[in-house]
């Protein structure tokens, strides 16, 4: 079997970690770039100082912009800038969700880490969260002749709750539809506003909790560094 190093991005799926993981939501609604930046100091040096600051610029350009040009820059920064990294070479962990922070900061980062930035980036440069889903997906990879499926994260932009949504990938550069990203089956989907699972198109619930343990510490420290 190939190791994680050569399918970068994608993690060995396991179904008891994804459903315990469906009842999250993740909201922001404005940043202090400035503690962020003196945080980017103090924790990292003047780089990731730097680093802030072409983000915070590169959300004022988006906003101005329409939707189809706002995933492009959401979805090419983060690929351009971040090289793919296991948690446990990273973070020294199994599974450890990044805040952008942290993953300007190490300048590396997994699947979960990519679509959370630019999750991030588009909601604050005034994308309607309820187009945006952090999605989970089944990857089906071919190692050594076998089709395997591991797990993922993506990010998925419907411009309607019916319409076929479109994927920002840290696997594949370019933005696709769904329907060109055969080697991707969707297990759920979340925003605040609610769950998808599958390819459904009305929410499971409109009251997604809190209940992963991994997903409030991160919204913790993502408030902690100025995304409020």
């Amino acid at each position: 079997m190939a190791s994680l190093k050569a399918q970068p991005g994608i993690k060995r799926f396991t179904v008891t970690a994804l459903v315990v993981q469906m009842f999250v939501a993740f909201a922001i609604a404005q940043a202090n770039f400035s503690l962020m930046r003196d945080l980017a100091i103090s924790r990292y040096g003047q780089s990731t100082a730097e680093f802030v600051d072409e983000w915070h610029a590169e959300i004022e350009t988006m906003k101005s912009l329409p939707d189809s040009e706002k995933l492009e820059y959401a979805n090419n920064f983060f690929n351009s800038r971040i090289r793919w990294s296991q948690d446990s070479d990273t973070w020294q962990e199994n599974d450890y969700w990044a805040t952008p922070l942290e993953l300007m900061g190490r300048g590396m980062g997994d699947c979960e880490d990519f679509a959370i930035a630019k999750y991030a980036t588009l909601v604050l440069a005034d994308v309607d969260i309820t187009k945006l889903r952090i999605t989970y997906v089944k990857a089906r990879t071919k190692l050594n002749k076998n089709i395997k499926s591991r797990a993922h994260m993506v990010l998925a932009y419907y411009p309607s709750a019916t319409e076929e949504p479109v994927i920002l990938d840290n696997l594949v550069p370019e933005i696709r539809p769904a329907s060109a990203r055969s080697d991707l089956i969707p297990v759920y989907g979340f925003n605040s506003q609610g769950i998808w699972v599958g390819g459904a198109t009305t929410p499971a619930t409109t009251q997604p909790g809190t209940k992963l343990s991994r997903w409030r510490n991160l919204l913790r420290r993502a408030a902690a560094e100025g995304l409020q």
